[in-house]
């Protein structure tokens, strides 16, 4: 019903063909802020809007316009948009889960041991760059994808685990949290993860090295100790421990990047 409202009021209007569908958007890099978080002489909702209770897909994120990345910080803090115009503000929900894309460089082969890179050195940083520290704060998971193998379609793919299996492991993840706290961990409080969990120092050790040397932010913080929950809880362990801290950081690869091109510079 939320989605079906917001869609009702929107530019498109609603389809009824898509009742009971989560909503799937994936706008253009050359999208206007306004139409990406909303706005116009008559507010109207955004893209970020239209993917209420869905999924946003922003493909070759560093060529969107930096403004209306930048504003993305706020629907992915608070799950919803302000509309401020002189007449009225206006409130849209905006509560979505962000999946974006991007290359490593303009040409598209930076760190490809198979392909020559064509792009100077600034260029890389500039590119790069673009995607703000802040922004990334909010970003639980960057993930470096490799070039699919020459062979990729003849390997032997039967001992891969089945989405049935997945999606198990992902049910029984989500019950241990709302069974533990009421919630699931994205939206746990950052006072009350401690009251609920119970770190060793060994483990407090391990991750202050890491905020140390990359220069994480308190947000990057506890978005490493919720992943690492989540980690935890996909393996039904009843703690957190250092290998678990780990492969969160390992979830981290821009947040090392942008450290690396900040200490050349």
């Amino acid at each position: 019903f939320e989605s079906a409202k917001i869609w009702s009021v929107s530019k498109q209007g609603f389809d009824v063909t898509n009742w009971l569908q989560r909503p799937f958007r994936a706008p253009h890099h050359t999208c206007s802020q306004a139409a990406l978080i909303g706005g116009g002489t008559v507010p109207a909702p955004g893209e970020v809007s239209l993917a209420h209770n869905g999924i946003l897909f922003l493909d070759e994120l560093p060529h969107f316009q930096q403004r209306a990345l930048e504003v993305l910080r706020e629907p992915l803090e608070n799950r919803e948009v302000i509309v401020a115009r002189t007449a009225a503000t206006n409130r849209f929900p905006a509560n979505f889960q962000l999946i974006a894309a991007m290359n490593p460089c303009p040409c598209g082969n930076y760190g490809d041991a198979r392909s020559e890179c064509s792009c100077r050195v600034d260029q890389i940083e500039k590119y790069l760059l673009k995607i703000s520290g802040p922004l990334l704060d909010r970003i639980d998971l960057h993930v470096e994808v490799p070039r699919a193998a020459p062979n990729y379609h003849r390997l032997d793919l039967q001992d891969n685990e089945t989405s049935h299996t997945v999606s198990k492991r992902v049910r029984d993840a989500r019950s241990i949290q709302i069974d533990r706290q009421g919630s699931l961990n994205q939206f746990l409080a950052d006072h009350a993860f401690y009251e609920l969990n119970s770190l060793t120092s060994e483990v407090l050790v391990y991750l202050d090295n890491a905020i140390e040397r990359f220069k994480l932010s308190a947000r990057s913080y506890f978005k490493i100790l919720k992943v690492a929950r989540t980690i935890a809880d996909l393996e039904q362990a009843v703690n957190i421990n250092t290998e678990h801290i780990g492969e969160a950081l390992g979830y981290r690869c821009m947040d090392k990047l942008h450290s690396e091109l900040k200490r050349r510079n």
